[in-house]
C-alpha cells in the first residue's frame, strides 16, 4: 500500500493524545493536590493510574487491532477516551478524578498502539525509522506546547479547563479517524483468535530473542521519562519557584531536544550509522546524563541551570532512544504487529507506572529523586541494549 503524505502526521498526531494528556496538566499537579486531596504524592498517584490504564489498555486493544482491523479500536477508544476526559473535568475528589483518568487512559491507549502496528503495516528497517521520525515531528510538537499551554489555560481558567481542551482535542481525534484514515490492514492478513489464541500469540512475541530485549529497552527509556514527569512540576515550580507558564517553557525547551534528535536520527544518524549503532550510542549518553544528574544532586551542586543542561541532554537522547528501540522490536513481527506494540507499550506503562509512583512517594522539591529514578531506567536501558541480539 502507498503512503499518503499526510499520513505521517495523522497518526502523529494521534500518538500525540498521551503527551497532551500527560504534558498538559503537569504544571496543574500543586493546584489539583490542594483541591482534590492533599496526601502525600497524590497528584502524582493519578498519572501512575493514568500509567496503567495505557498498560492494560494496550494489552486489549493490540490484538482486537490484529483481529478486526486498525480502524475500529480507534473510534472505541477516542470515543471512550472523550468521555472519561469529560469526566476528570467534573471531578470532585481524588478518587474520581484517578477513575475517570484510567478510563480516559484505556481509551487512549488505542492512539498508541495502533500508529505503531500501521507504521509496521506499511514499512520496515530504516524506512520505519523515518517514519517513526516523521510521526516524532508531530507529536514532538505536544512536549514543546502543551505544557506552556497548560499553564496558560490553569492561570485563565483553573485546572478543570485543562480536561476540557483535552475532550476537545479527543473529538477532533475521532473524527479524523472516522472520515480520513485507512485501514492498513487488509481482510486476509487479519487474525482471527480466541482468548486462548491471543494469550499464545504474547507468549509467542515474548519468546521472540530479539523482541523482549529491545521491548524492555523502549520500557525503560519509558521510566526514565515518566521519573521525569512525574518529579519535574515539584522540582522546578516548589524547588526552584519557577510559575507554572516557565515550568511549561523549560518542559517544551526539552521537548525540542527530543524533537530535534529524532529528526536528526531519521534523516541523519539510522541511515548513516545503522539503527543498532546509533541506538547503543543514544543510551550511552542517556547514562551519562543521569549519573551527572545523581552527582549533582548528592553533592548539592543541582541548581536550576545545572539541573535543565542535565536534563536537557537525557531527554533529547530519548529522541534516538524511542524510534530505534521501537524498530527493533517490530522488525520481526509482521504476523503479530498489533500484539507486538501492545505489549511493548504495556511494558513500557507498567514500568513507568512504578517509576512515577515511587517518585511521587519520594519527592521532596529537590531533584534527588528525580534523578536517582532516571539513573535507575538508564541502567535498565544500558543492561537490555547490551542483550539485545544485532542485526
Amino acid at each position: 500500500m502507498s503512503v499518503p503524505v499526510w499520513l505521517p502526521a495523522l497518526l502523529g498526531f494521534l500518538t500525540a493524545v498521551g503527551s497532551i494528556s500527560i504534558d498538559m496538566y503537569l504544571p496543574a499537579f500543586p493546584q489539583i493536590a490542594r483541591e482534590l486531596g492533599a496526601v502525600r504524592g497524590g497528584a502524582q498517584i493519578t498519572l501512575a493510574t493514568f500509567f496503567v490504564g495505557l498498560a492494560l489498555g494496550q494489552l486489549i486493544l493490540g490484538p482486537l487491532a490484529d483481529r478486526v482491523g486498525r480502524k475500529a479500536p480507534l473510534v472505541v477508544g477516542m470515543s471512550l477516551y472523550t468521555l472519561a476526559t469529560i469526566g476528570c473535568a467534573l471531578s470532585t475528589s481524588l478518587v474520581t478524578f484517578s477513575i475517570f483518568r484510567f478510563l480516559a487512559a484505556l481509551g487512549g491507549a488505542s492512539s498508541m498502539v495502533v500508529p505503531r502496528a500501521v507504521v509496521r503495516d506499511l514499512s520496515n528497517g530504516s524506512n520505519a525509522a523515518r517514519m517513526m521520525a516523521q510521526l516524532m515531528l508531530v507529536m514532538g510538537v505536544s512536549p514543546i506546547l502543551a505544557p506552556a499551554l497548560g499553564g496558560f489555560v490553569l492561570n485563565w481558567a483553573g485546572w478543570r479547563s485543562i480536561f476540557w481542551v483535552q475532550a476537545v482535542y479527543g473529538i477532533v481525534n475521532l473524527s479524523l479517524v472516522v472520515f480520513l484514515l485507512p485501514d492498513t490492514l487488509p481482510r486476509d492478513m487479519r487474525v482471527r483468535h480466541g482468548l486462548i489464541s491471543v494469550f499464545q500469540r504474547y507468549v509467542q512475541v515474548a519468546r521472540d530473542r530479539n523482541f523482549l530485549p529491545a521491548a524492555l529497552v523502549v520500557a525503560f527509556a519509558s521510566a526514565t521519562l515518566f521519573a521525569y514527569l512525574g518529579g519535574s512540576p515539584l522540582v522546578f515550580e516548589t524547588g526552584f519557584h519557577v510559575s507554572p507558564i516557565v515550568y511549561g517553557c523549560i518542559f517544551g525547551l526539552n521537548g525540542f531536544g527530543l524533537i530535534m534528535a529524532s529528526q536528526l536520527n531519521g534523516r541523519l544518524f539510522a541511515s548513516r550509522f545503522g539503527i543498532d549503532r546509533t541506538l547503543t550510542t543514544a543510551v550511552y549518553v542517556m547514562l551519562g546524563g543521569t549519573v551527572y544528574l545523581t552527582l549533582i544532586s548528592a553533592l548539592g551542586l543541582a541548581g536550576l541551570v545545572p539541573t535543565l543542561m542535565g536534563l536537557f541532554v537525557c531527554i533529547a537522547s530519548l529522541g534516538c532512544i524511542f524510534p530505534n528501540g521501537t524498530v527493533a522490536v517490530m522488525s520481526r513481527q509482521h504476523q503479530n504487529a498489533g500484539v507486538a506494540s501492545a505489549l511493548t507499550g504495556t511494558l513500557q506503562f507498567s514500568i513507568g507506572a512504578v517509576s512515577g509512583m515511587i517518585v511521587g512517594e519520594l519527592s521532596d522539591s529537590s531533584p534527588r529523586a528525580m534523578a536517582v529514578c532516571m539513573l535507575a531506567g538508564a541502567v535498565g536501558i544500558t543492561l537490555f541494549n547490551r542483550l539485545r541480539p544485532r542485526g
